[in-house]
């Protein structure tokens, strides 16, 4: 037993220091790869994080994912908390542009769990502008993205469990509508070292994508056949640990490393303060690889993220508000609220 400690012991290390170190390294003599990616996948509404307390902490939720946010980050984390959960969370993202979610997770037993999700953007109806009429024809176009998840989960033991997602798909750019059913799979593992735990999932996995419907360019002509393009698909591995859990403090922190298909690999640094069970404090930061560790990071679109939640018990359930600020470098700031409730 206590070789096999060591051995869990220096393997967890090397997760925690070998592996970003050997990434950071490797973009000296490789390039970070985002601005070749880009542009090349689309239902990019699906990369936009839900749930006020996993974006205040960097978004670095892969190895905690324990309330009902998991429908989104991990879905195996849907086995890591006993309680019945429902989810509301709301968007203030840039551009007057909206992002919602809803979920909600049931425990069949003790073992299995079932969840279900959806969330979206949406904005104001925009003016159809042409070349010969650029302050709009009177006329007006819809863009809005939806997402409809079925979830489940399984703790196969008090250590591991999986969970998988399946969701559809549907975005809508005037006459135009993309639809496509795609797949979250996660995993979740206890080390036994203190309180230590990873994660692994690999989000939005299914086939190509096209359009569908006839659009109508300026002289005319209509158009019905276009180019399919990959989903967002991202690999994403979390490690997380609790160095202080007393009776009436508890600290979480978490590193997450994510390979997204259509941009540069990035690494997420999050913390996580809860004072007495109904005041928490959190913290986070996000950087690409390659690019300095302080300092504004040039080459993703929001680095620094800061939140707080306040906990009420009722005599129904317990509510949980959250709070989420995430710094956009150059479109201004996102704010993020949650309201979520334990039966």
């Amino acid at each position: 037993m206590m070789k096999r400690s060591y051995h869990s012991l220096f393997f967890l290390l090397w997760i925690i220091l070998f592996v970003p170190s050997t990434m950071l390294f490797s973009q000296e003599l490789v390039p970070p790869l985002g601005e070749q990616r880009a542009g090349i996948s689309v239902f990019q509404f699906l990369k936009i994080g839900v749930g006020a307390r996993a974006v205040a902490m960097g978004e670095t939720f892969t190895a905690v994912a324990n309330d009902a946010s998991a429908l989104y980050w991990n879905p195996a984390g849907l086995a890591q908390f006993s309680e019945n959960q429902v989810m509301f969370s709301h968007t203030e993202y840039v551009m007057d542009i909206k992002h919602e979610f809803a979920g909600a997770v049931y425990h069949l037993t003790p073992s299995d769990v079932v969840g279900v999700s959806v969330f979206g953007l949406h904005m104001d109806d925009m003016k159809v502008t042409t070349e010969s009429q650029p302050l709009g024809t009177g006329e007006y176009f819809t863009v809005g993205d939806v997402a409809l998840g079925l979830s489940y989960a399984r703790a196969m033991t008090d250590q591991f469990s999986f969970g998988v997602t399946v969701k559809y798909i549907e975005e809508t750019l005037a006459d135009l509508k993309m639809r496509s059913v795609l797949v979250d799979l996660g995993t979740y593992y206890w080390t036994g070292i203190s309180s230590t735990r990873f994660a692994v999932v690999v989000s939005n996995f299914g086939a190509d994508a096209a359009p569908s419907g006839t659009a109508t360019l300026y002289d005319g002509t209509e158009v019905s056949t276009f180019q399919s393009f990959s989903p967002p698909t991202q690999f994403k591995f979390g490690i997380a640990w609790d160095p202080l859990d007393s009776e009436g403090d508890k600290v979480t922190t978490s590193l997450e490393l994510n390979h997204p298909n259509d941009n540069a690999e990035n690494v997420h640094v999050g913390v996580e303060y809860r004072w007495n069970e109904w005041l928490a404090l959190r913290a986070g930061v996000k950087r690409t690889i390659g690019e300095p560790l302080l300092g504004e990071d040039k080459t993703s679109a929001n680095d620094i993220t800061l939140g707080f939640g306040v906990t009420a018990p009722t005599p129904l359930s317990k509510i949980t508000f959250d709070y989420a600020y995430a710094n956009f470098n150059l479109l201004g700031s996102v704010h993020r609220l949650s309201l979520s409730a334990g039966f």
